[in-house]
């Protein structure tokens, strides 16, 4: 069964709760050991994005980049915003992706 989105941070309780998170996303976040939303508290998307590339031993798409951004900020308290909002910010940040 499908988890609800949550609206709010206080309320997301999984993973797949988280907005933009479905169950292969989910699995990227277990894999780099985080197991609950509070867990993207504070976290930097963009080493988020680094530690999983590292983790699968290859490059993931940008826009799992998009995502991580958007919910490190939903976590931190910003309201839920699709992946895509995010573009303009991870395209900003592309000269720290070359490392």
């Amino acid at each position: 069964m499908k988890s609800p989105k949550a609206a709010t941070a206080a309320e997301c309780l999984a993973l797949e709760q988280l907005p933009n998170v479905g169950p292969a996303m989910a699995a990227d976040l277990r894999l780099l050991g985080i197991h609950a939303p509070q867990g993207l508290q504070g976290r930097d998307g963009l080493q988020l994005y680094r530690a999983l590339c590292a983790a699968t031993g290859q490059r993931q798409d940008p826009c799992v980049l998009d995502t991580l951004l958007a919910i490190v900020d939903f976590m931190d308290g910003a309201p839920p915003a699709p992946w895509w909002a995010y573009t303009p910010r991870r395209k900003a940040m592309v000269g720290q992706l070359r490392d």
